[in-house]
């Protein structure tokens, strides 16, 4: 099995309780629904960024699209992984997701 780095770029964000409950129970199912294959569920970021650059000039913006939080899973494949990816809440509230395999190292 290798991991997999979901990145979430976009989406809405619930602006009432209701709205917040349902966004977070619609979350908690696709987790559930991933079982043992979700290795970290990752986090929400905050909209600022800080970018360093080659030259080690640092600007106050991110590289590319502004991401949106991450998880990591882990699948036999990088199909298999977009296909669990494709069933995330944030698609459905506007937003995107990457996926990226990430190799192990050592």
């Amino acid at each position: 099995m290798a991991k997999f780095v979901l990145i979430y770029t976009g989406g809405s964000m619930a602006q009432t309780s209701e709205e917040q409950a349902a966004a977070m129970a619609a979350w908690g199912t696709w987790y559930d629904g991933m079982g043992s294959a979700v290795v970290d569920w990752g986090s929400p970021f905050e909209p600022m960024a800080k970018s360093i650059a080659s030259d080690g000039s640092i600007s106050d913006s991110p590289v590319g699209t502004p991401a949106s939080g991450y998880s990591v899973i882990t699948a036999d494949s990088l199909d298999g992984a977009v296909a669990m990816a494709k069933e995330c809440p944030i698609i459905k509230d506007g937003g995107q997701v990457a996926v990226y395999e990430a190799h192990e190292m050592g």
